[in-house]
């Protein structure tokens, strides 16, 4: 099978959509070696995150070429591709992130396309009218044009029948995995180094993403206070003009000292922080999916999110679920996990048990199962 992708993010985008499309590659590639992939990029960059290719085969990066699609890289993917996808005989192209190049249907080459979330939509106040204007006409074109949509939970599904009405035959559910360096437990001796490199404390509650409105660190500084938790935060994402505000929230309830900030971490590093720290929490409003659930379940610790929608089917039933809106519930449930040791043990072991179905030959499995019906 000749399967082509777009590959800008892969390329480029070291976190969230790079993440999905680098593991689409790398479980396709390990579990199904023997399918032609064809990567199509506007840059190749030499992304650390892409280092399996180098012991891979049956793969090729394919760039803009021509002068004038080198400097209108958009253009390029947008209206380039479609044609190289006849020239390269690719049986079926996969739009990783919400877009499908314009000529798609009329080519001959079956398409489909992953659809992440539609937040923009469902929240549309934090977006401006052009963006919000751009993004639905690119997602409704992609949904409209594929001949399979890719959702990566149930939540996204009912949101594109919602938003978009499409038919929901047309959509497919394949839960993603995340990155196989969260599967494995870290040394003691890496444990510590990660530990001394970014002077993290003994314990502590972990937090990773955006810093941004929708994530909802105000809430946890504000259960902090509510609960006279005396355990240090440690908040680990790139931060935006939310992050001000919420910043001289802390100073104000005289939490400077118990709350620590890290913008940039190496990757590589990130296990070991989830590792060593005593619980993971997440009170995010909305996501559609919610990766980094998944890598504290693995990572075997305790995990607090938001109870309804895609939250409880990353978390399962051993991850406690808060209101998002109260501090005074998301306290009470962080007291009530770090007070009780035989608590954090079961939903440590039984967070663990459930993270396996999303394992990466599932996440393989699936994908080529949608691949194999589009052909059928």
């Amino acid at each position: 099978m000749k399967i082509g992708f777009e590959a800008k993010r892969a390329f480029q985008n070291f976190t969230g959509l790079g993440n999905y499309s680098r593991s689409v590659m790398e479980v396709l590639l390990k579990y199904y070696p023997d399918n032609e992939y064809h990567y199509y990029a506007p840059k190749n960059n030499d992304n650390p995150q892409l280092s399996f290719l180098k012991n891979s085969k049956n793969w090729s990066i394919h760039s803009p070429e021509a002068r004038l699609d080198k400097f209108f890289k958009s253009k390029w993917r947008t209206f380039g591709i479609t044609k190289l996808l006849e020239n390269h005989h690719i049986e079926i192209f996969h739009g990783l992130s919400h877009e499908l190049p314009i000529g798609i249907d009329k080519a001959k080459v079956k398409s489909v396309v992953t659809i992440h979330d539609l937040i923009f939509l469902r929240y549309p106040e934090n977006y401006s009218p052009i963006d919000r204007k751009i993004y639905k006409k690119k997602v409704l074109h992609a949904c409209e044009q594929a001949d399979k949509i890719i959702a990566i939970s149930h939540q996204t599904k009912n949101d594109i029948i919602e938003f978009l009405a499409i038919d929901e035959a047309k959509i497919d559910v394949v839960y993603q995995t995340c990155h196989r360096q969260f599967t494995t437990a870290v040394s003691q001796e890496n444990l510590s180094k990660v530990m001394n490199k970014y002077n993290l404390p003994q314990d502590y509650i972990l937090s990773v993403g955006t810093i941004e409105k929708r994530k909802n660190l105000l809430n946890i500084v504000k259960a902090l206070k509510i609960g006279v938790i005396d355990i240090p935060l440690v908040v680990i994402g790139k931060e935006t003009s939310y992050a001000k505000m919420v910043k001289e929230v802390i100073g104000q309830l005289e939490l400077t000292h118990q709350i620590i900030f890290i913008d940039k971490v190496d990757f590589k590093d990130l296990p070991a922080i989830y590792q060593s720290s005593s619980l993971f929490i997440y009170p995010s409003f909305f996501e559609g999916f919610g990766i980094p659930i998944l890598e504290a379940l693995y990572s075997k610790i305790p995990v607090i999110t938001t109870w309804g929608g895609c939250f409880e089917e990353v978390g399962g039933k051993e991850t406690i679920y808060i209101n998002p809106n109260s501090p005074e519930n998301i306290a009470e449930n962080i007291n009530k996990i770090i007070s009780n040791n035989n608590l954090q043990e079961q939903m440590k072991t039984k967070g663990f048990e459930f993270a396996q179905q999303f394992n990466e030959k599932a996440f393989a499995d699936n994908l080529m199962n949608v691949y194999k019906k589009m052909l059928a």
